[in-house]
């Protein structure tokens, strides 16, 4: 049932990506190069804990950073990219591939763009508020309100304590949001033209003008 209802949930955030023509957002060329980049790197950490035996299996996200590079159009359909090329990787049934392409890419790229828009709405468009709010706390917020959903709509795991995995999935989420943030930082100060929701003319407004009257 979970799963039917991921498809379809998945399916109509595609559907509206795609309706949105995200392929206009690549002309000028300036978001090639994150694109290129989430599809080169993401793929490897999300197939991550499949590829190694270690105890501790780190889950990594990075949705909030993809959608802040990309924009909501273009980032769903690049993180749905993601999570097949990821299952490939890893060698995965097509119900891995649709879990972790809703709720480790759609839903918190989803849920990051809602609360951004909330928060320019309510702060006001400020380079701090831009890169703390969306970047470092906004990220943490929304991965973990996804990983705490799906836990909480998932089948019941045998031995798993909920209350200590939900402790996980917010260390976890400050884990992915601190590499968020810092990128997002990064990005501001040296790469404007890779944030396709910054705006130089929204995030830093010119001083009015003042004019000298004579004595």
């Amino acid at each position: 049932m979970l799963l039917l209802s991921t498809e379809l949930l998945l399916a109509i955030a595609l559907g509206a990506a795609l309706w949105m023509r995200p392929w206009q957002l690549l002309r000028g060329g300036a978001l090639i190069s994150p694109l290129l980049g989430s599809l080169v790197v993401l793929p490897w950490l999300w197939a991550l804990p499949w590829l190694h035996t270690m105890p501790l299996q780190l889950h990594w996200s990075l949705a909030c950073l993809v959608l802040l590079m990309l924009g909501w159009p273009l980032a769903v359909p690049t993180l749905c990219l993601v999570a097949v090329l990821a299952g490939l990787l890893g060698d995965q049934t097509w119900e891995v591939v649709v879990t972790l392409a809703f709720w480790r890419g759609v839903l918190p790229a989803t849920l990051a763009l809602g609360l951004g828009a909330a928060i320019r709405r309510l702060i006001g468009p400020h380079l701090f508020v831009y890169v703390l709010g969306r970047g470092f706390l906004g990220a943490a917020v929304c991965l973990f309100a996804a990983s705490a959903l799906l836990q909480w709509l998932g089948p019941a795991q045998p031995g798993l304590d909920k209350t200590l995995s939900l402790v996980a999935h917010w260390l976890t989420a400050w884990g992915d949001a601190f590499v968020t943030g810092m990128l997002t930082a990064i990005f501001v100060a040296f790469k404007p033209a890779w944030l396709a929701t910054w705006s130089d003319t929204l995030y830093l407004p010119k001083p009015p003008a003042t004019h000298d009257t004579p004595d």
